[in-house]
């Protein structure tokens, strides 16, 4: 019997922590914010949940199990992993609960559900592992379709094929990251793609998301890892050719990679594998400053040296995961290779971390110990310590971005201050830290979180005030309003702001040849197609959201 994810929160409900545990996990990190509750509420069981009939009627044609109405499985299927989302299932309001669960095993039976849901009049939403934070996979799509499909591709979860001379695997998009690494193990083999959702995400998710994954420098976006992809759109089969690379014209796969189930249903994709490495070396390197951190991380993302692990965290984050004491930011970094020792990597890295300001401990620290391993392990906790402040009161969440480096400094200042004093004006206390998840010669990627006691009843829009500031302050600034958490609904007000007007019309022109009834993820990157558009044959897009 198949294990089942939780119906509101992060991991799988067999996972979920009882009465007792959630009293105490609650008194512990309540204690240490200073702020939230001690006495959690409980989260709406799945029994009493209720949602709506089925606009929809269960289809007569296919296989055994290939459709769904019952609750559980639309339950399941209503919300990504947001802090939004976690908010609203933990008190059993499911807004907006897809009408069928489609969960296909080949592409004949994703064909065959495309086709069915065009004769219905119903809109398709792919899900994947649906840990999405932007709203990617929520069925809000208005009142014009005559119901909602959720395309589950988790039973297309296998690797398909290994080429061990190219170095690549051909693997279905449905396989989540622990799964697709047991099956590539046996060859000694890895994709070493580790977003912090890898437990629970898929690789077809990675793909329509360009998910930045394990790498913080070099290979940071799952972008550089694909050879080539195959998706199924109502109008047919979008296969690339597989190649190391190509300067004829656009690129099919690229256009796929971040399309975010607009454009097609991803199945699988030919993607670089490596050996596992078996040389390692670290280090956590402390700095009087955030700012002397970030010159250090520029000079060793400038220097060539590639480190794999590059993460800048702030004074404030460090206290709050337990690696540091909140007087110094602190670099998690480290090298690694399947080929040669990367002592001397390490050794030029850590000389360009003294110059800027850097110490740290002779003594090696790995991924299992010290500094270093109490970041790893609350970076891999923090979805599931998430659902515990939601149960003791307290705001969770990150929104993230990136920068170009002569704008490093100001960028972080002004969008930490705005979010700080929506913070301060909503919640009337909270935390806003920033570390640096990625790295390039030209620029990073700073991701924020915030930490506040949240108003019971309140949470939802108290989190859309503070994401409003964000954005606004993140655009104000010249950054993006995503790095890798993709855009979904959640992002669309900032995201149609940031695309050139031409890029969004010749978007929409790939969206009516494809798709040409809009019946893929409707408000997602793009607003739905006037009703009768002909492939080929495009109305300008529009802005309204």
């Amino acid at each position: 019997m198949e294990r089942e994810r939780s119906h509101w929160g992060w991991g799988w409900e067999d996972e979920a922590l009882g009465e007792r545990e959630l009293r105490e996990a609650a008194a512990g990190l309540t204690a240490h914010l200073g702020f939230g509750s001690a006495e959690p509420e409980a989260p709406v069981p799945l029994a009493a949940v209720e949602l709506p009939a089925p606009r929809l009627p269960l289809p007569a044609a296919g296989r055994d199990g290939l459709w769904s109405a019952d609750l559980p499985a639309r339950v399941r299927h209503t919300y990504g992993r947001a802090y939004r989302d976690l908010v609203r299932g933990f008190r059993g309001r499911f807004e907006h609960p897809p009408d069928l669960v489609a969960r296909p095993r080949d592409e004949a039976e994703v064909e065959q559900v495309l086709e069915w849901a065009a004769g219905a009049g119903a809109a398709v939403i792919p899900f994947g592992g649906g840990t999405s934070v932007v709203g990617g996979v929520e069925p809000r799509v208005g009142d014009r379709w005559a119901g909602v499909v959720s395309l589950d591709l988790t039973a297309l979860r296998r690797v398909l094929e290994v080429d061990d001379v190219s170095l690549a695997a051909r693997i279905e998009a449905g396989a989540l990251g622990p799964d697709l690494e047991a099956q590539l193990a046996p060859h000694g083999l890895t994709l070493r793609h580790y977003p912090q959702s890898f437990q629970l995400s898929t690789l077809g998710g990675w793909l329509a998301t360009r998910a930045g994954g394990h790498f913080a420098t070099l290979q940071t976006h799952i972008d550089d890892l694909v050879e080539s992809i195959r998706a199924i759109t109502p109008t047919g089969t979008w296969a690339s050719r597989r190649l190391p690379g190509s300067g004829a014209g656009p690129s099919p796969d690229r256009l796929l990679l971040g399309s975010e189930g607009t454009l097609g249903v991803i199945t699988e994709a030919w993607v670089s594998v490596r050996r596992k490495p078996l040389h390692r070396a670290g280090r956590a390197v402390r700095f009087a400053d955030f700012r002397a951190g970030a010159q250090a991380v520029r000079a060793l993302a400038q220097a060539g040296l590639h480190p794999e692990n590059c993460r800048l965290i702030d004074a404030r984050e460090a206290a709050l995961t337990f690696a540091g004491d909140g007087s110094a930011a602190l670099l998690v970094l480290g090298f690694e290779s399947a080929h040669e020792p990367v002592d001397g990597r390490l050794a030029s890295a850590l000389a360009l971390c003294r110059e800027a300001g850097g110490s740290w401990e002779e003594r090696a620290e790995g991924a299992r110990g010290g500094a270093v391993g109490s970041w790893r392990e609350a970076f891999l906790r923090a979805p599931y310590v998430r659902d515990v402040l939601v149960a003791a009161g307290v705001l969770s969440e990150t929104f993230e971005t990136a920068i170009t480096w002569e704008r490093f400094d100001g960028f972080v200042a002004r969008v930490r201050e705005a979010v700080a004093e929506r913070v301060r004006e909503r919640c009337g206390a909270g935390i806003v830290t920033c570390r640096v998840t990625h790295a390039y010669p030209d620029g990073a990627a700073p991701y924020f979180t915030v930490v506040a006691p949240a108003p019971r009843g309140e949470e939802v829009a108290c989190w859309d005030e503070i994401k409003r500031a964000a954005g606004e302050a993140i655009l104000a600034a010249g950054g993006t309003i995503t790095h890798h958490h993709a855009v979904g609904r959640d992002h669309r007000p900032w995201y149609d702001r940031q695309r050139p007007d031409p890029f969004a019309a010749a978007l929409a022109g790939a969206k009516a040849a494809v798709d040409p009834d809009g019946l893929l993820n409707p408000g997602v990157l793009l607003d739905p197609l006037p009703s009768g558009t002909a492939a080929g044959r495009t109305a300008p897009p529009s802005r309204a959201l």
